[in-house]
């Protein structure tokens, strides 16, 4: 990887030289010899006042691979379009492809959006307004308007020539959609079938009419899973009529996989981990509301332990195992809640009630192997056989416990229609504190009269 980012600098710096001396055709040459992925990262990584010069130089197609190619997480891709003068941005919209068209106007002030969509024309606009109307995190704010799709009564040769057409024009071309009479989507042909039939060959015969579709309000992660599990290189959207209304390309879900994977680990973290290269002020600002939130949660474990003070007193090495406890239940309620969110992601085969009884045996199991093992090591550290059973008994009670928490506050969060990744670690992590320092002193009381004075 830095490699790769000392290249990208080096290049940038060439590209750079060439731009400061005037060598316009060599620029030009070199910086389309680049990967769509690295025209675009070098580009944006330009200094503004050669960027300035670099857009003029560039045909509509390769600014338009370039803003293809930019990550909106990362890069403040609405600014570089603002650049550009309205009437080439459009020009660069209107070449990129239509579900990232829309991704980037969606990112604009709606008084921008309207300067836009006025210099399109008509078509174009309706085509782009359908889109930014989806939802976000939906099937059709994914989906994209370039494919291909021909009749059921052509033969294979009318298909190829088609396809070698429309190639370009299309985001993909591993799959040709086949609509019946009525435009329904009726079944799909893979590139691979159309390459190995006859020419003369009716396309219904090799069509496979086994479709596997979505619609356009599904959510994005369920979308992901499909495309996930039957090794899709697109899947198509359509309408409650069967009607083909996009497709879905395995790029795009590779967006959200990571968008997915970051936002259940930002969840877990309880930061946001999807804008790294922050100014330690935003860094601190998005940080400080958890963490003060979870300092009064704390201050309630604070507060409890000091109303065992007497308990302390009477017996000060109870002390020693306090942070032994609340840091191994707070681990295994995390250990819990990482399962959980991730059943409840990709789905489970079964039962939620399976899952519950599932996760007290495993909770159960977890708590007596570390209760065992903290009982042997207490026992014989301190020659006090009593106290190595307290402690190891209130260290199973408390991660069987931060174990149930882990997993039962995700699952109830999802049920009301939240998302279960808010459900933190560091908040599974506190109220274990909570839990497991009330079980500990419990169990202590107890068993006090037998340890003291040994």
């Amino acid at each position: 990887m830095a490699e790769q980012i000392e290249q990208r600098y080096q290049t940038i710096q060439f590209l750079s030289d060439l731009l400061h001396s005037g060598q316009d055709t060599e620029f030009i040459e070199s910086f389309e010899s680049l990967h769509d992925f690295e025209m675009a990262q070098v580009y944006a990584d330009l200094p503004e006042q050669f960027r300035s010069v670099a857009w003029r130089l560039l045909s509509i197609d390769i600014l338009a691979r370039v803003f293809d190619n930019l990550d909106i997480d990362e890069v403040d891709i609405v600014k570089l379009l603002q650049e550009l003068p309205p009437q080439r941005g459009v020009l660069v919209l209107q070449e990129m492809y239509a579900d990232n068209e829309a991704d980037l106007l969606q990112e604009m002030p709606a008084r921008l959006v309207a300067t836009y969509l006025s210099l399109m024309s008509k078509s174009e606009a309706d085509t782009v307004r359908k889109l930014i109307d989806y939802d976000e995190q939906t099937a059709g704010s994914l989906m994209s308007t370039e494919y291909l799709a021909v009749e059921e009564e052509l033969h294979v040769d009318e298909v190829m020539r088609l396809v070698k057409k429309q190639a370009l024009a299309a985001e993909s071309i591993s799959y040709v959609y086949v609509l019946d009479l009525q435009e329904r989507l009726a079944g799909v042909i893979s590139l691979r079938d159309l390459l190995t039939h006859s020419d003369n060959l009716a396309v219904s015969e090799i069509t496979n009419d086994r479709i596997i579709s979505v619609k356009a309000g599904d959510d994005q992660e369920d979308v992901a899973q499909i495309v996930a599990d039957y090794n899709f290189l697109s899947i198509p959207v359509t309408d409650d009529e069967n009607r083909l209304l996009g497709v879905i390309t395995v790029d795009d879900i590779v967006d959200v996989i990571d968008e997915e994977a970051v936002e259940d680990y930002s969840g877990l973290a309880a930061v946001n981990v999807s804008q790294i290269n922050d100014t330690p002020w935003h860094s601190a600002i998005k940080r400080i509301p958890w963490l003060i939130a979870l300092l009064v949660l704390g201050m309630a474990t604070a507060t409890l332990i000091s109303s065992y003070d007497q308990l302390v007193q009477q017996a000060s090495i109870l002390a020693a195992f306090i942070s032994l406890i609340t840091g191994t239940a707070g681990n295994a309620g995390t250990q819990a809640l990482a399962l959980a969110v991730r059943r409840i992601a990709v789905g489970s085969d079964n039962s939620g009630w399976k899952n519950f009884f599932s996760e007290i045996l495993a909770g159960i199991i977890v708590g007596m192997a570390t209760g065992f093992s903290v009982f042997v090591i207490v026992a014989i550290w301190k020659h006090n056989s009593i106290l190595g059973f307290a402690v190891g008994l209130a260290m199973t009670m408390a991660i069987i416990v931060a174990n149930l928490a882990g997993y039962l506050i995700p699952v109830l969060i999802d049920k009301m229609g939240f998302d279960p990744a808010v459900a933190s670690g560091p908040f599974i992590t506190t109220l274990s504190d909570l839990t497991s320092v009330l079980i500990y002193f419990n169990v202590a009381q107890l068993f006090i009269s037998h340890f003291v004075g040994r």
